[in-house]
């Protein structure tokens, strides 16, 4: 009888064995659609395992290699971290605090904001009226002053323009050449009282007065809470010009096409 029992138990044993080793497999038979990290194609095909025994694909479209999201053991690999990073430098978050968050190194998030290219461009060729405006920010030190100085359009809440350089009339010049060249064109233009903005703008139906910015003066505001970078009171700041550049680039990209 002791027998019987014994040999139930391991059929028992086997049987509970097998329905979890089943479970296991409809577990893993759950469908995932791949996308080339490079050109989003969904055209890929099994190519191989690496080194390592993970499996390696191959994208038909622009024969990329890359291994799934799915078996990648650094989390700054994942195809979909670039965009979440690029939207965190836009929502006031900081270099170390995403290399935290996301468990990325510093070097990786740097990388993204670096490769970055976003470049906006006018949505109109004339405009009603635009509003001008000077932005304070520094890059390696509060004595090394950078200006950004912009044309706003109130309307649409669209940043038409923009230059870097110091806070002067050659600066404004810049600006207003600028939209000269790139053919935009505005029946009139508002700005405060600054000598510059009057010498610069005084061919043009200028009107003076801080009454008339306070839409760009809004803009600055959000600018400031958005990028780190830009705070008042903050220990993040920019030591190259390029990456500052880069930062203001992405976040007036961004606040054009209603990310932020």
């Amino acid at each position: 009888m002791n027998s019987i029992r014994q040999c139930y138990r391991k059929y028992a044993d086997i049987n509970i064995w097998q329905l979890g080793h089943k479970a296991l497999i409809l577990v893993m038979q759950i469908q995932i659609t791949l996308y080339c990290p490079a050109c989003q194609s969904t055209k890929i095909k099994k190519n191989g395992k690496k080194s390592y025994k993970k499996q390696n694909y191959l994208c038909k479209s622009c024969s990329r290699q890359f291994i799934g999201d799915h078996a990648l053991s650094y989390k700054g690999c994942h195809s979909s971290l670039i965009q979440k990073i690029l939207l965190m430098l836009v929502r006031g978050i900081g270099i170390t605090d995403i290399s935290v968050i996301e468990s990325i190194s510093i070097k990786k998030v740097l990388s993204v904001l670096v490769k970055s290219n976003r470049i906006i461009t006018s949505k109109q060729q004339h405009y009603d009226e635009l509003e001008v405006d000077e932005f304070w920010t520094y890059v390696g030190n509060k004595k090394n002053k950078v200006w950004l100085i912009y044309a706003y359009h109130r309307s649409t809440g669209e940043i038409v323009s923009y230059v870097w350089g110091k806070r002067n009339y050659k600066t404004v010049k810049k600006l207003r050449d600028k939209l000269m060249t790139t053919g935009i064109s505005y029946d009139t233009i508002y700005t405060d009282e600054w000598n510059s903005f009057i010498a610069a703008f005084q061919s043009d139906n200028h009107i003076i007065g801080k009454e008339n910015t306070k839409g760009i003066e809004g803009n600055n505001c959000r600018l400031r809470h958005r990028i780190r970078r830009a705070y008042r009171k903050t220990c993040c700041f920019s030591k190259k010009m390029f990456n500052h550049i880069k930062a203001f680039d992405l976040a007036l990209f961004y606040i054009n096409y209603g990310f932020i």
